[in-house]
């Protein structure tokens, strides 16, 4: 519906409150620097932290004041709105709203609609502002993601203090870090929904060398009620955690002196949650998808051996190239190694010594004949020796190390690693912490979604959306 001015009055009001507004900031800007200029003639020094402060406080006061005004003083209003219910709404009052913003509370005037037929009471300019349902403004909500998505709640409440001067408590620190990192998580779910649904976009742009897909999982400390009913790893207890399955995908185009190659700088993106791995292998597509898998020359999966991994792999990455990470095979023997000699770490090195360079070199099938071998030398582990005999067995074409690093591909899976401590570890697995799945999803969305470089453009589509 069209805006109806209502006259010259209301913008000589608005006038008339820029101009008391200016008034109001040359005396605040007087009577900051009497203060400043009082406490330098009796103290006759110059303390540069406390004039600091002083005048941060006095900015933000000041900021305070022209940022009421304006919100305060529109230049024209409606009388009627659009209700819910498809009737008209109708201008009832000016109603006044308490906002935290970035420079402080200040306390704004907004017209207030009612609606005959349901009743219903709305004030749309909450939604212009992005204001609806909370008393914090964008920029503060911003801040608090940020922070919360950094560090524990309570220590994201304290930098918010020290470092911008605002006080916030730490239960909304939590719930607006928590509820932009679920706005997230939708407007993830969009994309995959879409996915699921072959509504991808054509490709068109320059094609891509190398794109190597990642995953690993993690396990995540979640409250009592979490786990009820899951068996822990150790026998007879409950589980403490919750796996969170997490994604990486980046290129590599180049490779070092040594012929080593390198991944491509700000190419890594993440993805992950706690879901089952059906749910995060789509997830993981989607990514991939929208990263380029496509237009990528060569792809390559890559994880440590675990089954959940190669079933996501056969199901969305179908002619990828599979690689077992080489550090995680290499674990596996001396984990072997430890159970046959426990005491003895010379006969351990001694028993890998050619073990390890024959996975090194890619003959597994070498390796797993000595491993069947050897149960009959070790008989109290030889359901051990035999476990480990049908893993190398299995993974023996994704343990083709040297043809691997002749094409010039990661053998290892570092990045991913090094994600679930950065990702997950840093922020989700600290001292204390539990978690319930809902809260902890929305952590990990907001923080894939930084750490791949992508927050900012969220929010300005998030804000144009608003």
């Amino acid at each position: 519906m069209p805006r109806t001015p209502r006259g010259g009055c209301l913008d000589a009001r608005g006038k008339k409150t820029a101009e008391a507004i200016q008034r109001e900031v040359a005396k605040e800007i007087a009577a900051l620097l009497d203060v400043i200029f009082t406490g330098l003639r009796k103290s006759g020094r110059f303390d540069l932290e406390a004039t600091e402060m002083a005048t941060r406080v006095a900015a933000h006061h000041l900021g305070a004041k022209v940022l009421e005004g304006l919100l305060s003083a529109p230049a024209s209003l409606e009388r009627e709105v659009l209700c819910p219910c498809g009737q008209q709404a109708r201008f009832h009052e000016m109603r006044s709203k308490q906002l935290t913003t970035v420079v402080g509370p200040i306390t704004i005037q907004r017209p207030y609609y009612v609606c005959a037929h349901c009743h219903h009471g709305q004030s749309p300019r909450d939604a212009d502002l992005d204001v609806q349902g909370t008393e914090c403004s964008p920029g503060v909500r911003r801040m608090m993601a940020l922070v919360g998505s950094d560090t524990s709640f309570d220590r994201g409440r304290e930098q918010l203090e020290v470092l911008a001067g605002l006080e916030v408590t730490t239960k909304a620190v939590e719930r607006h870090a928590e509820a932009i990192g679920a706005d997230v998580a939708a407007r993830d779910e969009q994309h995959i929904h879409c996915a699921k649904q072959l509504d991808l976009p054509i490709p068109c742009d320059q094609p891509i060398r190398t794109l190597c897909v990642q995953m690993d999982g993690t396990g995540v400390p979640v409250v009592a009620a979490e786990t009820e009913g899951r068996a822990g790893k150790t026998e007879g207890q409950a589980a403490r955690t919750r796996e969170c399955q997490l994604g990486s995908v980046f290129t590599q185009t180049t490779v070092d002196a040594q012929g080593r190659p390198i991944r491509d700088e700000n190419s890594t993106t993440y993805v992950g949650a706690i879901e089952t791995a059906e749910e995060f292998g789509l997830r993981l597509y989607t990514e991939a998808w929208q990263r380029g898998w496509s237009r990528a020359q060569i792809k390559v999966v890559m994880g440590d051996g675990a089954d959940w991994i190669w079933n996501i792999a056969d199901r969305h990455f179908p002619g990828a190239i599979q690689i077992v990470d080489l550090f995680h095979a290499r674990q596996h023997l001396w984990e072997l190694a430890a159970k046959l000699s426990s005491n003895n770490s010379l006969r351990q090195q001694r028993w890998l010594t050619h073990k390890l360079q024959w996975l090194d070199d890619g003959q597994i099938q070498k390796l797993v004949g000595v491993l069947r071998v050897a149960t009959g030398h070790y008989p109290e582990a030889a359901d051990a020796i035999r476990l480990e005999a049908n893993y190398f067995e299995k993974n023996a074409d994704r343990m083709r190390y040297p043809d691997f690093r002749r094409q010039e591909l990661f053998v290892g899976s570092g990045v991913i690693e090094a994600g679930c401590k950065t990702v997950i570890g840093s922020r989700l697995k600290q001292s204390g912490m539990f978690w319930t799945v809902r809260g902890a999803n929305a952590i990990i969305a907001l923080r894939c979604n930084r750490l791949s470089g992508k927050f900012e453009d969220y929010w300005a589509d998030r804000q144009e959306a608003a």
